[in-house]
């Protein structure tokens, strides 16, 4: 439980159930009988760190042995921050109250690249030093895994060891590996050098880089015996693959509160934006089976009332309408909602919809991305606007009264009609609701669309793409909404600088580091939050460091580039996504998985073995 000395300043800040622990499941252990200590850190609100499934994972993971003890860790919003700075609290375990100093590893989960400075705040409110070479000691070791790891360069001077890829096999690996090197009273650099050896591990410090006088990377070369590629982790058998039967259940409400379960990773589709489909390749699903004994016993063990089936597309799942029958006996007897995320409009079956209305009606999601034909071939979207429509129409003659679409601006090649094309399918969507005879007497339709910026990510075809200015992104929303002609279509967008830094900081170098530094020492901390973000001070810090931020967001890259990422091995060859991009400037389509295999090179990873043949 938190600290004695906190208690009378709970009182002071929003929200004081974040900072107490204790909750049901919550676990505590006897530290007499724990050899190593694990501290989940979630660099972002508690809210937030507690929807997320890939904590709930490790978390049991770690608990299911006898010789660890996981903890969780949050960063402490602004007002909880002074209160810990001006009294000398150092950050603290919700489970025992112990400062991260008592800890042997902080592992840090990135998911997002403005979370980036909340790290460096954590750290130092814990009392620990930001920078890796100045944390001489063995303990606490510093990690990170998540989907931003990907490209760890930026944050490489702060960060120990990296994981890219799935976290299920190699953190028991690593926390085998500390055991045996902390028992034997190692040093910190002998331990890096073994952890190095161990397949999805990267150790920052044991690459070298150099720069050519362009900016650009020259050549990562590995020292120490590090590999010169470093392979991703990839679990090949979900249905045997370690996963949790209760969480943690908060006492406030959080983001996503309801209990979740993976049904598979990986992606069949092939989006050219999409960074998750491509860094979770290849496909693995598990079986309905596996799926329904899960979801009964974490709602047998957290009491929620709300399933969501977790996956990139979650219609594409071969088991759906298998697990979907055989889940709904038991939950509508208890009551039980089943939530799909990710659905797409072209596979979504009517026989499925109206099984879903068994228990309660939720809004229906989905994710055309572009407003016309031409750009959604662009980014390989392969859905027809009638697909769209046709679902929506299924949805409207079953009582759905409510759809939000998601689309994307400033992909390549993208014109004024595709971007008036967004609000033409809004209305069309508006006008299918008024063409049903059957629609629900005083109701009327509320169709939002959610319009993201396109941010390129690494290990996409976009990598080498140019990203839109801040100010060209707002002058392209602004066009939008000037487009939307009816009240029942609301529009939500995203900030565009918020996107600007993404961009930076998820195709950056190791350079970047100093300015996150700078940045976090102005003051720059939760800058995914708009309220929170200071355009002001990172661009200050830009310039102090001597660093042009639109090196690494607004230029196109040539594919011979040497790209701060290339030593990391997600499967998916540089020459497919080279031949994906040229695709996509001529606005030609690749089919999915199941159709025919486009030969990425990520079966390599499943021994040779892929969706496409199994």
């Amino acid at each position: 439980m938190y600290p004695r000395k906190i208690e009378k300043f709970l009182t002071k800040v929003q929200k004081p159930g974040r900072y107490t622990g204790g909750e049901l499941n919550s676990i505590v252990k006897d530290k007499s009988k724990i050899d190593i200590r694990y501290a989940f850190c979630f660099p972002d609100t508690y809210e937030i760190g507690m929807s997320h499934l890939g904590m709930k994972i490790l978390y049991s993971l770690v608990n299911a042995r006898e010789d660890a003890w996981c903890e969780r860790v949050f960063a402490p919003w602004v007002d909880m921050e002074q209160v810990m700075r001006e009294n000398n609290i150092p950050l603290y375990a919700l489970e025992s109250g112990d400062a991260l100093t008592e800890f042997d590893i902080l592992g840090f989960t990135m998911q997002y690249e403005l979370s980036n400075t909340n790290v460096l705040n954590m750290l130092d409110l814990a009392g620990i030093p930001v920078k890796s070479c100045d944390r001489k000691e063995l303990t606490p070791i510093v990690i990170a895994g998540g989907t931003c790891v990907c490209n760890s360069e930026p944050m490489a001077e702060f960060f120990d060891i990296t994981l890219p890829g799935d976290g299920e096999e190699v953190t028991n690996e690593l926390i085998d590996l500390l055991k045996e090197y902390k028992a034997k009273g190692a040093s910190k650099q002998e331990f890096l050098v073994a952890a190095a050896q161990i397949k999805g591990v990267y150790v920052p410090s044991l690459y070298d880089v150099e720069y050519n006088d362009d900016c650009t990377v020259k050549s990562v070369t590995p020292t120490c015996g590090a590999p010169e590629k470093v392979e991703k982790r990839n679990v090949a058998d979900l249905d045997s693959m370690f996963a949790p039967e209760s969480f943690v259940v908060p006492f406030l409400e959080v983001v996503h509160d309801r209990t979740t379960v993976e049904i598979f990773r990986g992606c069949i589709r092939g989006c050219r934006f999409c960074q998750a489909g491509f860094l979770n390749r290849p496909i693995r699903e598990k079986s309905p089976e596996t799926v329904e004994a899960q979801c009964r016993a974490i709602c047998k063990n957290t009491g929620y009332d709300e399933i969501s089936l977790c996956s990139l597309s979650t219609s594409d799942y071969k088991g759906l309408e298998k697990l979907i029958r055989n889940m709904l006996p038991w939950t509508v007897e208890e009551k039980i909602n089943i939530a799909l995320p990710s659905l797409r409009a072209d596979n979504f079956p009517k026989e499925l919809m109206e099984q879903l209305n068994a228990v309660r009606r939720s809004g229906l999601t989905f994710a055309p991305e572009a407003g016309t034909q031409r750009l959604r071939d662009v980014i390989n979207k392969n859905i027809t606007e009638e697909e769209v429509l046709s679902t929506a129409r299924q949805a409207f003659s079953g009582g759905w009264t409510a759809v939000k679409l998601y689309f994307m601006i400033g992909l390549p090649t993208e014109t004024e009609e595709d971007i008036q094309g967004i609000a033409d399918l809004a209305q069309a969507v508006v006008d299918e609701y008024y063409k049903n005879e059957n629609k629900p007497k005083g109701k009327s339709v509320a169709v939002s669309i959610s319009v993201a910026s396109l941010v390129p990510k690494p290990f996409t075809p976009f990598q080498w793409e140019p990203q839109d200015k801040p100010e060209v992104l707002i002058d392209k929303q602004n066009y939008l909404i000037s487009c939307v002609k009816t009240r029942k279509v609301n529009v939500s967008r995203h900030v565009p600088w918020t996107s600007f830094l993404e961009g930076v900081f998820s195709r950056g170098d190791r350079r970047l580091g100093k300015v996150i530094e700078t940045a976090w020492r102005k003051g720059c901390r939760f800058d995914g939050w708009e309220e929170h973000l200071d355009r002001e001070k990172w661009m200050q810090s830009f310039e102090e460091c001597g660093i042009d931020p639109f090196f690494y967001t607004a230029r196109r890259r040539e594919y011979d580039e040497v790209l701060p990422w290339d030593h990391m091995d997600y499967g998916v060859t540089k020459s497919f996504l080279i031949k994906e991009n040229q695709k996509a400037h001529k606005g030609e389509t690749t089919a999915c998985c199941r159709e025919k295999c486009a030969g990425c090179g990520a079966a390599k990873l499943n021994g040779g073995v892929c969706d496409e043949i199994r």
